[in-house]
């Protein structure tokens, strides 16, 4: 290592031009080749696992019942809904959104199907079925049918709100799906069997192929909202609308984060000026640390690019933890600096550079190392967002320390010796008022943690592992008032769906009969009942509705026991109080029955699916049946807006319920949709988060072990790392604040902190013990230099990254908030616990009499 340091200081600290003309060639490179590259990844994909069963389920249904994709504009007029004003405002609003590119089709109350205009017995619905813009439609009947039929009753329209919604179905994407099989066929014979060169080569192009096309299709989603926001604008002045839907919701995601890193970055950079010159009072070392901040963070993001690390939601935060950590060693190496500059004024600047850095250097790479230790932890998770951002800060920490100690001395090399604050021969009361809590009230202090510990595992038993996308907006954002509008009044904001499963494998005879072993009894007495149908004078209505009868056969799919089985399960989820509005072929079914004025039996049913035409088939019946794979489904929407959802919660309910009270084995349904992804996504974040805390400990205490080479140093310096991240849990535990995507990484974040503050301490208290060999002398003497450092960072830190409870995404302004306290309690713990500690168990040997 000597000839690493002789090196270094023969060439930063000899040519500090050269190095610094250097550093801003390599760095604009970097910026260069990877910024165009640079990118947020929006997608909905990017918050879930990718190997995770229930995302082929997902894709699966969206591939046979179509695409569970689509937005939601809310509709209420100044008028009377089913007057002549809001009918024609709401068709020009369907019609101008109908031509917005990424929109293929609306459902709307102009256009679904009237089954009921008049009511006729359902032989003749085929010639009756109208809709609301049929010159024939009886504006009355319609108003009557719509509000009160359980087809559209509370999601298509509110007649006592006076208000409807349109469905914004969005294309399914084929090319997609075709490549997202072929990489799962490539997992899967990964995982079985192994690939071959080639075939590791296949699954690199499918993954850069399938990052590209999310990507585009993000922007495209992007651009389909911003132009529907601009056509909906419009029509404001007479109907209340909103636009709401899960696509929006994660696109509006993407936006406030890139709103935030824009606009708050450059307020917290403000904050960091301001804070920063009345700490020191020399403008220099405001630019010269504010400068190493900018140069680390250019070049990451260089390097994201030309690694292609996309930034998501979950990792949106990694600038503003780089900034931490880089301000961080920029701060302690300033005061080491203007230390050695009071404590001998007559050295040369290089001199004073060279105490400063050679001081700093260890504490420094050993608060790295351990600091990217807690980040890797992240590694394990299984989710390629948290993943690349558990590498994103380990190598951003890395790079903070290569470029700070380039930096730092060129630049102070360059701006040359000159007279220092007043301030830096003084004592800060704060850290004396520490070391004097720390001196007399041992045992008040140790008592006091011992409480704080009690109270911060309780705080951790009352954490709540949660996804509420409603509680990440304001309350007067558009956003979260559509939300509850939809939740209110049209049936729930998430969809999710249950499929059930008739296929043979799992057919029990008892209970169903698969569309395959249809009886013939029952076939044969569909064929009588359509040889008196046509003989009654009704054969050319009737061949018109079933076509090719003897070709067709889906129609006897439709059995009573499959509807029986259906209905049971629809009625189980909707006695589920967290669940709004639940569609399947029951509620067509009841329609019917309605319209029947008797149950259905098979021929019945087999009829009603023939009479309805196909574009009327697509609203009702194709969305929830799928004949050709023998499986149904029960859609249904999820009230996001209830402040005591638990989602996961909810889906255990659902999977006991539909087991041990309807009967149904595992492999005979599945429940599929977003809200079970993301679910996944955070239980198991969870999982290899919070959980494996442990092992992580271990693993930095390890590395305590190694660096200072003291086991009983090592265990004394975990404690307050360990308290640190467990009262910032407990915190959140007892304020109610959720674990979610965007705040179960807080726990890395704590550990980073505190690990950075208890290196500094204990490296310093080393070297006054050494010189001192007097355990109080060396707390005082390491409060009134390191510590100092240690509070200036947590000030600067804490004072900055106040501005960001100003943003209106509540994520932003709780990372603020949690980041300030966990630098507040590592203050605390590493300038009070810490030494006490030390001063109990005397790590380092006897004292000098």
């Amino acid at each position: 290592m000597s000839w690493l340091a002789g090196l270094y200081r023969n060439t930063i600290l000899s040519y500090p031009k050269i190095i610094l003309a250097l550093v801003f060639l390599i760095v604009g490179l970097t910026l260069a080749i990877g910024a165009p590259r640079f990118e947020l990844d929006a997608s909905a994909e990017s918050l879930v696992l990718e190997n995770d069963q229930d995302l082929a389920n997902y894709r699966m249904v969206a591939e046979r019942f179509g695409s569970s994709e689509f937005l939601i504009v809310t509709f209420e007029p100044e008028w009377p809904l089913f007057s002549e004003s809001s009918l024609t405002l709401l068709e020009a609003l369907r019609d101008e959104l109908l031509k917005v590119e990424g929109i293929e089709s609306i459902n709307s109350m102009l256009d679904v199907p009237l089954l009921e205009n008049p009511p006729v017995p359902v032989s003749e619905l085929l010639d009756n079925i109208k809709t609301l813009e049929s010159p024939q439609a009886d504006i009355g009947l319609a108003k009557k049918e719509l509000s009160e039929s359980p087809l559209y009753k509370e999601m298509l329209l509110n007649l006592d709100a006076n208000i409807t919604a349109m469905q914004l179905n969005l294309p399914y994407d084929e090319k997609h799906r075709a490549l997202t099989k072929s990489r799962k066929n490539l997992w899967d014979k990964r995982d079985e069997q192994g690939l071959s060169a080639k075939e590791k080569q296949s699954l690199a192009l499918l993954n850069q192929q399938i990052e590209d096309l999310n990507a585009k299709n993000a922007e495209k989603l992007h651009q389909t909202i911003v132009e529907i926001r601009g056509i909906l604008e419009n029509y404001e002045s007479k109907a209340e609308i909103y636009l709401g839907g899960v696509p929006m919701i994660a696109d509006d995601m993407i936006t406030f984060v890139e709103n935030d890193m824009y606009t708050f970055g450059l307020g917290v950079f403000l904050f960091l000026i301001i804070t920063l010159l009345i700490i020191f009072r020399r403008a220099r070392w405001v630019v010269i640390a504010l400068s190493a901040c900018t140069f680390t963070l250019m070049t990451m993001i260089g390097l994201l690019g030309i690694f292609e690390w996309q930034v998501t939601v979950i990792s949106s935060n990694f600038a503003s933890l780089l900034l931490i950590m880089t301000m961080s060693m920029c701060i302690h190496l300033i005061v080491r600096y203007r230390e050695a500059h009071a404590l001998e004024p007559d050295k040369s600047q290089k001199e004073l550079v060279k105490t400063a850095v050679d001081h700093m250097f260890k504490p420094c790479l050993y608060m790295a190392l351990t600091t990217m230790v807690a980040f890797n932890s992240l590694i394990f998770s299984g989710i390629r967002p948290v993943i690349d951002f558990g590498w994103m800060m380990a190598t951003g920490v890395f790079m903070a320390l290569i470029i700070v100690f380039i930096l730092f001395p060129v630049l102070a090399l360059l701006v040359g010796k000159q007279k220092e604050a007043a301030n830096v021969k003084t004592h800060s009361p704060i850290t004396d008022l520490f070391a004097w809590v720390t001196l007399q009230h041992g045992k008040k202090l140790i008592g006091f943690n011992i409480v704080l510990a009690v109270l911060a595992v309780l705080g951790i038993s009352k954490l709540q592992v949660e996804n509420s996308f409603i509680d990440y907006f304001h309350e007067d954002t558009e956003i979260h008032q559509g939300m509850i509008v939809v939740d209110k009044y049209l049936g729930g904001t998430t969809p999710m769906d249950v499929i059930i499963d008739f296929s043979p494998a799992n057919d029990d005879s008892d209970k169903k009969v698969s569309s395959n072993n249809a009886s013939s009894d029952s076939i044969e007495e569909f064929d009588d009942f359509a040889s008196d149908f046509e003989s009654d004078g009704f054969g050319d209505d009737f061949n018109d509705g079933f076509g090719a009868s003897d070709e067709d056969e889906t129609k006897y799919w439709f059995t009573l026991s499959k509807m029986e089985q259906i209905e049971a399960v629809h009625r189980y989820l909707d006695k589920q109080p967290e669940i709004g509005k639940v569609t399947s072929l029951a509620t067509m079914i009841d329609v019917a029955e309605s319209i029947n004025e008797a149950p259905l039996g098979s021929v019945e049913l087999a009829l009603l699916y023939s009479v309805i035409p196909d574009e009327f088939k697509a609203l009702v019946i194709d969305p929830y049946a799928s004949p050709d794979h023998d499986q149904a489904r029960i859609n249904m929407r999820i009230l996001d807006s209830q402040p005591d959802l638990k989602r996961d919660e909810l889906l255990k309910r659902i999977h006991t319920g539909l087991q041990e009270e309807l009967g149904l084995s595992e492999d005979e349904y599945m429940v599929s949709g977003m809200m079970v992804l993301y679910n996944n996504m955070l239980q198991s974040l969870f999982k290899s988060q919070i959980l494996t805390l442990g092992a992580v400990f271990v693993g930095i205490m390890l590395m305590f072990m190694f660096l200072f080479q003291s086991w009983k140093l090592a265990v004394i310096a975990i404690v307050p790392n360990l308290l640190s991240a467990a009262t910032v849990l407990g915190v959140m535990g007892w304020a109610g604040m959720p674990l979610d995507m965007m705040t179960i990484t807080i726990a890395a974040i704590a550990i980073g902190i505190a690990v950075d503050d208890t290196i500094h301490y204990i490296h310093r208290f080393k070297e006054e013990f050494v010189e001192h060999r007097n355990y109080e002398e060396a707390i005082r003497r390491c409060h009134a230099s390191i510590g100092k450092a240690v509070y200036y960072t947590s000030i600067t830190v804490i004072v900055g990254f106040s501005i960001l409870a100003l943003s209106n995404f509540i994520p932003t302004i709780y990372f603020g908030l949690l980041t300030g306290l966990a630098m507040l309690i590592a203050l605390v713990l590493v300038l009070t616990l810490l030494p006490r500690m030390i001063l109990m168990f005397k790590p380092l040997g006897e004292e000098k009499e």
